[in-house]
């Protein structure tokens, strides 16, 4: 392993390490005492740990914040954003400027109360709910890996340092994010745990007597504990760290709100501003005898050293990839290239004309795996998963090998039953770059994983996952498995896309848009049973890139409009088949993406779903079925939980069936017509 080390910097005498701190700490107190909001006590505390990290160690380039190579840093504790905020101001990020400082938690500012990805240059992730850095961390930890293990070291040659506090270690998240990471021996994640004992009630002794580094060395870290206020103590350790052969902890003993003499180590200097004479006693203290958010010239001259001294290791990166010929420089600049190649459009097409000749009956999931296997090849950077549910998720294509401590050449990860944390690693493998992730679990455990979900809809990232067991047709393992009001639920989260594919061919073209679909997370939603393939091949259109379509148009004219997602799309097609039956002529139309049908223009909504009474069918409640169904609709699906019985007897006895809605389509017919009347009345 060749380790590429940053150069040294000629410090300035009049320049101690204690200055450095002081600047990171009174940014932090001047702009929470601005904004009359915020939380300084961590930055406060963290500020020594911090300057080593960012002075000796961290490599990064402030002119390049992209840069593939550089060192991660996340800030799992969010709410202390103005240590990072503050770290990015001194060591030169353009956009964080003074004035950005000052407007921190203001509107439209560049310093947010909590790290925002793709707001702020210089933040790799969006942080604020606990616990989610750290798991998110050990996906950038695991890309890392796995990159290297592919182009070597000298293109993939770099850290994941984490600043985590009690808070995030108490979040369950982090028992399978640490758990995970030990398994994995991912020994380039460094964690610095802000271990000042006090949580926003008080003391952590009040909810928590926890041993971290037992906890921690018992899931394979390797952990110490350190004195946080001591620059060479924590070096020491640091360096230990980027030498050890696991995954680390350095639980770094701090005084919240060092530095006051009223607040430190007390939970009030945790979430509200010291106060204008606090603030006076501390800057008495600490002997800073500036003026809010003025940096002595030396100090701030030192700190744009460091800032600078990345562009050497920058510019010899660039220089070293480019000494390779591009046999092996394309493929890794196409795992970074976000934009599909031209062999996986090959692949899609191959696998949707396959789906359309034969027509099978087979289960979505298992349509799902098929393409899976289809389009493996023709896309190296898809890393696959499931939280130990490979068999029933069918999730794994036969060319993928599993990703192991010894072996990172893999591209399916075993994540085990850690559900929260394969969500919040899929985010982070994403943010970092090289891969296109996915992970499988039943979709009645979207539940675990929303958190994760709901940040990669924040950060607008290509995360796409797999669940399946979309309804109460899984059957018999009853109404703990059977999800109702999970579509309902995910369709809630603002730029989610949510696909409920109805056969073979809606599943291929869903994979294909979730793939596209470069800033947006994905949830594919699949059944557990077979369905036949309403669509024939000849279109090569993706018709479920539309989010919903007409499957079945009378040619005389339309007197209801039956609307169906998933397994239901066939119940519909029958139940227009009843009602020609009985001369009432019913459109069928397939809803697979709300989301995508929401983006079309009013013109085509129109055109789809017809100006005559609809009616929705979906084995789920109703939620924002209202939306397309208007007054006169009609919502056939679940009002409660499922129960533990074969899928066809759920389906009767839930009253989920052609029959009923064929009842519910004259009802509404019936509406209409009296509505009408009145009117002409």
């Amino acid at each position: 392993m060749t380790l590429h080390a940053l150069p040294s910097i000629a410090g300035r005498p009049d320049v101690a390490h204690a200055e450095m701190a002081n600047a990171i700490r009174f940014l932090a107190i001047d702009a929470v005492e601005k904004a009359k909001s915020g939380h300084p006590g961590m930055p406060m505390g963290m500020a020594d740990v911090a300057t080593v990290l960012f002075s000796r160690f961290l490599k990064f380039d402030p002119a390049d914040p992209a840069w593939p190579d550089r060192d991660r840093f996340v800030l799992s504790a969010g709410h202390g954003s103005m240590l990072l905020y503050a770290l990015l101001h001194l060591t030169g990020y353009e956009d964080v400027t003074s004035d950005e400082l000052k407007a921190f938690r203001q509107w439209g500012s560049k310093t947010p109360g909590h790290p925002e990805y793709g707001h702020t240059p210089g933040v790799e992730t969006t942080t604020g709910p606990l616990a989610q850095g750290i798991a998110t961390a050990v996906g950038m930890a695991l890309a890392e890996r796995l990159l290297n293990a592919r182009f070597g070291d000298d293109f993939v040659d770099h850290y994941t340092y984490v600043v985590a506090g009690d808070g995030c270690l108490m979040e369950g998240l982090s028992h399978e994010a640490i758990s995970l990471a030990g398994h994995l021996r991912l020994n380039r994640l460094i964690v610095l745990f802000d271990d000042n004992e006090i949580s926003i009630d008080g003391s952590t002794s009040l909810s928590c007597s926890d041993d971290q580094l037992a906890r921690f060395k018992a899931s394979g870290w390797s952990a110490g504990r350190v004195d946080g206020h001591d620059p060479e103590a924590i070096a020491a350790a640091i360096e230990r760290a980027r030498n050890s052969e696991r995954p680390s902890l350095i639980a770094c003993r701090t005084v919240i709100g060092f530095g006051a003499p009223n607040r430190q180590g007390s939970e009030k200097a945790h979430g509200a501003p010291l106060g204008a004479d606090e603030v006076a006693k501390t800057r008495a203290a600490l002997d800073w005898p500036h003026g809010p958010f003025e940096i002595p010239e030396s100090v701030l001259d030192q700190w744009r050293k460091i800032g600078a001294r990345g562009q050497g290791a920058r510019r010899s990166w660039i220089e070293r990839t480019r000494r390779f010929n591009s046999a092996p420089r394309s493929p890794f600049h196409d795992a970074l290239n976000r934009k599909l190649p031209c062999e996986y459009v090959a692949a899609v097409a191959q696998i949707r004309h396959r789906f359309g000749t034969e027509r099978p009956s087979i289960a979505t999931r298992q349509a799902s795996q098929l393409v899976i296997d289809g389009i493996a090849e023709a896309l190296p950077n898809l890393l696959g998963g499931s939280a130990d549910l490979t068999h029933s998720n069918l999730t794994r294509a036969k060319t993928h090998q599993p990703v192991r401590p010894d072996f990172f050449g893999g591209s399916y990860i075993h994540y085990g039953v850690r559900e929260h944390a394969m969500a919040a690693a899929m985010n982070g493998i994403a943010l970092h770059g090289g891969f296109i992730p996915y992970g499988g679990t039943f979709l009645t455990f979207a539940d675990y994983s929303r958190p994760a979900i709901r940040l990669a809809a924040l950060m607008g990232i290509r995360v796409i996952h797999v669940m399946t067991h979309d309804s109460i047709g899984l059957g018999e393992d009853g109404p703990t498995h059977q999800p109702v009001e999970h579509l309902a639920s995910l369709r809630a989260i603002p730029n989610l896309l949510v696909f409920r594919p109805g056969d073979a061919i809606e599943t291929a073209e869903a994979w294909d848009c979730a793939l596209r679909a470069q800033n947006n997370p994905s949830v594919l939603c699949l059944s557990r049973q077979a369905m036949p393939t309403f669509r024939e091949a000849g279109c090569e259109q993706n018709l479920v890139a539309f989010g919903a379509y007409v499957v079945v148009d009378p040619e005389d004219g339309r007197d209801v409009t039956l609307i169906a997602t998933g397994s239901e799309v066939s119940i519909a097609m029958h139940a227009a088949e009843l009602l020609a039956s009985v001369n009432v002529h019913a459109a069928v139309v397939s809803a697979p993406c709300f989301e995508l049908f929401r983006q079309q223009s009013r013109e085509y909504r129109t055109a789809v779903l017809g100006r005559v009474p609809r009616i929705g069918v979906e084995a789920a409640v109703e939620g924002d079925w209202a939306r397309w169904l208007g007054d006169d609709g009609e919502f056939v699906g679940m009002t409660g939980f499922g129960a533990s019985a074969p899928a066809a007897a759920l389906y009767r006895e839930f009253g989920i069936t052609p029959e009923a809605v064929v009842s519910a389509a004259k009802r509404s017919i019936e509406r209409s017509l009296v509505s009408r009347l009145a009117g002409d009345d």
